[in-house]
């Protein structure tokens, strides 16, 4: 609902004093030293994308006109870079005066030279790589935020840096996390006003959501903005935490998995500063746990979960939400990237913001005041909820949704996974449409938990469903239709009309996000390894590059000596490749590999040729688990492991293929690694703290199990085998 609870100095100033000066830049200023708030405000001509949204609308769109519907078929490689590590590439790079800024996995982050491609530097901040654990969604990071000189980064530990963007070298470092606790950084720093804009992530695991400023020369602590009540009652320091907890109390239970878990509602991504009206926008995240009838005994919307917050940005004071997704119960995030712009709709000019977040349901809000304007359904099959009523803001659900009420399972769609994702969308001013890197996905099984499942755990998630259910039954049939109902679309949505527009299909899901320019052109990246281009007012495609990987991140365009290019990160990872395993298709077999691409009209460089190495047998050691040992493992596992190696041990290409490892024979090397920690280094911790030895075994003969039934009953083609590296 809006913003009707009556708060005054929700979140308060820290600290006394101003915040950092917000005067313009230096006259002649050049790179980014030139960077301030009137230039995030314009974008500049085009020249240069200078944040990740290209300026503070963040509409992902660019003036630039050079390259366009008429000429995009002339577009070839100018360049590409190799990067170092093979997990998920989520970022979109920053570009200033011809040097591109970018991230990859473990917070790393990397300068390139835009006309030749020669990296100027890189910067490891050195991240614990037992941190992966806590990383709901692989080790990931979005990009970097410039100002005056300045590039700011958030890390998957926790922390916030301030590095010279000419040199490289950090400036400061502040912890804006307890890292006792399960929190991580995977999203992109926002500079408002001279502060430095971060939040989160954790919820799965049990943490309590909030947002920092911090002043962007001195790293100092100016406000804490807290998403949810704190569930202690205990002082966190915060002079907010009396007046949230007033507010707010009221619409969560007594007691519930809140008390222990902190509720969650992280903002893991989107953050966005409106500097017409002068308002910072927050999209706040799922509940801990997920289960809303063991997170809040079923009680109460659960403010602020899945909802758009306004803040005054100069001291974090709380002006108004819109809950997209009230009482949320199955990880229905509203931190879906934000879009604000200016739209006549029914004659009268409206400010709004856009958003399409997991649940299905394209939002366009008020601004101003957090009025619902439209809601509709962007994909084909949504069955949580059938409308939404624009009067109260509410959504219409389908009963047998709640599942903890039930007792019934409930077979959402969409699923956690999402309709659509962080996968950033573009709107594009000429065309009034917004380009959605939408999913259509069969749905995810909510079930009811029992004492085990629904036990909290210090390891693995914490999200109160029987994770296990998520498992592929034995039948061929059902996992090949599974496969095939798994798909991808980009669906070009008009916000005025609330209504799709035209529609581009794809046969999986976890396609890249989208860019659009005024040359009527939209850009994607997909799963099966291409990057298209299309006609933004009909959805022609013009054009597309094979780029042997992937692609998940949003791409940027952006000139140098007069010359428009066009730039993008390959690599596969993320949610849904490390957990979905067989459902991703053919997607599991492309190769993984990270690399920095730019494109030019007329470009004439080569990618080199894929070798690719031999797959190798998929000899799985013998069954010999008994029914009762591989019940128990599939528990185990559906509750520890599948998060990160994919339903039924069946991967998706990213991380280690369970049924397809050579340690499945030896039972000692096995616990090595699960008990005793032997490959800790690498991101697998030990999961002593949780299984005994014999609860290991036991999911190693799950894994057997499985491996025996995949290599007799599912084509190569669905089961998968590893991919080969160039």
């Amino acid at each position: 609902m809006r913003g009707w609870i009556a708060l005054i100095g929700m979140a308060v100033l820290a600290g006394c004093g101003s915040s950092s000066d917000n005067s313009p830049a230096p006259a002649g200023a050049v790179g980014a030293a030139k960077i301030d708030s009137a230039y995030l405000t314009s974008g500049g001509n085009g020249a240069d994308w200078s944040m990740t949204g290209f300026n503070y609308n963040e509409q992902r769109y660019s003036p630039l006109t050079q390259i366009n519907a008429g000429n995009v078929g002339s577009l070839g490689l100018a360049w590409y870079a190799d990067m170092p590590d093979a997990r998920g590439q989520e970022s979109t790079p920053v570009v200033i005066d011809g040097t591109i800024y970018v991230t990859g996995p473990w917070s790393k982050l990397f300068a390139y030279d835009a006309l030749t491609g020669k990296k100027l530097w890189d910067y490891d901040p050195g991240v614990d790589k037992t941190k992966g654990v806590q990383a709901c969604c692989d080790v990931v990071n979005r990009g970097v935020a410039a100002w005056k000189g300045k590039l700011y980064l958030g890390t998957l530990d926790g922390r916030l840096i301030a590095i010279d963007a000419p040199t490289g070298k950090p400036l400061w470092s502040v912890q804006t996390t307890d890292n006792s606790k399960p929190y991580t950084i995977t999203g992109v720093p926002r500079v408002v006003k001279g502060m430095v804009i971060i939040g989160n992530g954790g919820a799965e695991f049990g943490v309590r959501g909030y947002v920092t400023a911090y002043d962007a020369d001195t790293g100092a602590k100016r406000w804490r903005f807290y998403t949810v009540p704190n569930p202690t009652l205990a002082a966190d320091g915060e002079a907010s935490d009396a007046v949230l907890s007033k507010a707010a109390n009221a619409t969560w239970s007594a007691n519930g998995q809140w008390k222990q878990s902190g509720g969650g509602g992280t903002v893991w991504d989107s953050i966005i500063y409106d500097p017409e009206l002068d308002q910072l926008y927050l999209g706040v995240g799922n509940g801990s746990p997920w289960n809303h009838g063991l997170r809040s005994e079923g009680q109460g919307d659960n403010l602020f979960l899945s909802s758009i917050v306004a803040l005054k940005p100069d001291t974090g004071e709380y002006l108004w939400h819109y809950q997209e997704t009230p009482a949320e119960s199955w990880d229905f995030t509203a931190t879906q990237p934000i879009i604000l712009a200016d739209l006549t709709m029914n004659g009268q000019k409206r400010k709004v913001l856009m958003q399409a977040p997991k649940n299905g349901f394209f939002f366009v809000v008020d601004r101003t005041n957090g009025k619902l304007i439209n809601a509709g359904k962007f994909i084909k099959s949504v069955n949580w909820a059938d409308s939404y009523d624009l009067k109260t803001g509410r959504p219409n659900e389908n009963p047998e949704a709640r599942f903890y009420k039930t007792g019934k399972p409930f077979l959402a769609v969409p699923s956690a996974l999402a309709a659509h994702n962080w996968q950033p969308m573009s709107f594009n001013p000429k065309a009034g449409l917004v380009y959605v890197p939408a999913q259509e996905q069969v749905g995810l099984a909510y079930i009811p938990p029992d004492a085990a499942t629904g036990a909290r755990e210090p390891i693995g998630f914490n999200v109160g469903t029987n994770m296990s259910a998520g498992m592929y039954p034995h039948d061929a049939k059902t996992i090949a239709a599974i496969t095939a109902g798994a798909t991808g679309a980009l669906v070009a949505w008009d916000p005025v009309a609330n209504k799709e527009r035209w529609r581009v299909d794809y046969p999986t899901p976890w396609n890249g996000g989208t860019m659009t320019t005024a040359g009527n052109l939209v850009f994607q990246g997909t799963a099966l390894g291409e990057f298209r281009a299309y006609a933004a007012d009909t959805g022609k495609q013009l054009w597309a590059y094979p780029t042997q990987s992937g692609i998940m991140a949003g791409s940027v365009t952006f000139a140098v000596k007069g010359q428009q290019y066009v730039a993008v990160l390959t690599g596969r990872g993320g949610a849904l490749p490390l957990s979905i395993g067989y459902a991703i298709g053919a997607a599991k077999n492309v190769p993984n590999l990270p690399r920095l691409l730019v494109f030019k009209l007329g470009g004439t460089a080569q990618l080199p040729a894929r070798v690719a190495l031999p797959a190798g047998p998929f000899n799985p050691p013998p069954s010999t688990g008994r029914p009762e040992q591989i019940a128990q493992g599939q528990q185990l596992f559906g509750r520890y492991c599948q998060v990160c190696h994919g339903a039924s041990a069946g991967g998706g290409g990213v991380l280690p293929d369970l049924q397809r490892s050579a340690v499945l024979a030896d039972a000692d090397t096995w616990k090595s690694i699960l008990i005793d920690g032997a490959l800790a280094k690498n991101g697998m911790v030990s999961f002593a703290k949780v299984l005994s030895p014999e609860q290991a075994q036991l999911i190693r003969l799950y894994v057997i199990d499985e491996a025996n039934w995949a290599k007799k009953n599912l084509p190569e083609g669905v089961a998968g085998k590893p991919a080969g590296k160039p």
